[in-house]
């Protein structure tokens, strides 16, 4: 490689750790959307922030959320016309909510039709109140007993294959940090916890969980993908490109502008195959306004 190449190189890998970093979304298809938005509002108290249907084609989407697009991690729901179930996949995990009392809301899942999968209680060995629910979807919820938090929807957790090589593709890509990170070789698992910020408790935060012994993982159809604010959607590509190159991934849309909405975007899939939208932070606040 040219000096110069290096230099480059360098240059957006370092801006990169000092960009404008926000997890914005995760899209997820459901089958039956106004069931899910309900189960969603009175299980775990999200907002419908917005609502439309496209006909012409054939899909419905909704946005819920704990606060307003603007400041707040959200869900789109995504509804095909005529589709009812989905394969969830393994590679994808679940999301985790923080409540202040997470016994109600495991008792109001179990009376909406969702499934308890594991009853409220305290990590082994831990003070971390927990229990795990699934909606109607057979979407993975961990509920967490926490203080008040500006970011209820904290988590998106993905199962790995390699967890150093996931760290630090995260690390490289999107300019994360390693909030937390345990190995567990009793219960023959690893975990590792990477945002933004220095608190895993104030922010969303994306949880990488490593199986011993798990060699394969399927994506499935029904997660989409997670969507993270940047400053520059073409450094920002620039810099996911390189490291695909180093630890696997590639770039799936370059980036440009959405020729409908002017919003301009990257995507790419990680070493897993799991998929991550990059979106413009001033062009985001636009298109929420716009939709409004």
């Amino acid at each position: 490689m040219a000096a110069t190449e290096n230099v480059i190189r360098d240059d957006v890998l370092e801006w990169v750790k000092n960009d404008t970093h926000r997890f914005l979304n995760a899209v997820i298809k459901v089958g039956d959307l106004n069931r899910t938005v309900e189960f969603y509002k009175k299980c775990f108290g999200m907002q419908l922030l917005s609502q439309k249907d496209f006909p012409e084609e054939n899909y419905s989407k909704a946005i819920v959320g704990f606060g307003p697009q603007e400041s707040h991690f959200v869900l789109e729901l995504i509804y095909i016309y005529g589709v009812e179930k989905y394969e969830v996949g393994t590679a994808w995990g679940h999301f985790g909510i923080a409540a202040q009392n997470i016994y109600p809301i495991v008792e109001k899942v179990r009376q909406l039709g969702g499934v308890v999968t594991k009853e409220p209680g305290k990590n082994e060995g831990g003070s971390q109140v927990y229990a795990f629910v699934e909606d109607p979807n057979g979407y993975s919820f961990e509920l967490l007993q926490r203080g008040p938090t500006p970011e209820p929807l904290c988590q998106i957790m993905l199962q790995v294959t390699d967890l150093d090589r996931a760290i630090s593709f995260y690390e490289k890509a999107l300019g994360m940090n390693i909030l937390f990170k345990y190995d567990s070789p009793q219960h023959q698992f690893a975990i590792a916890m990477v945002g933004y910020g220095s608190d895993q408790t104030q922010t969303t935060v994306l949880e990488l969980k490593y199986d011993y012994n798990v060699t394969e993982l399927t994506a499935g159809n029904a997660y989409v993908h997670a969507a993270i604010g940047t400053s520059d959607v073409y450094k920002s590509a620039a810099a996911v490109a390189q490291i695909t190159q180093e630890l696997g991934g590639k770039i799936v849309h370059p980036p440009g502008p959405n020729p409908l909405t002017g919003t301009k975007t990257t995507s790419f899939l990680d070493l897993h195959g799991m998929k991550t939208v990059l979106v413009d932070n001033e062009d985001h606040l636009k298109e929420i306004k716009n939709d409004g």
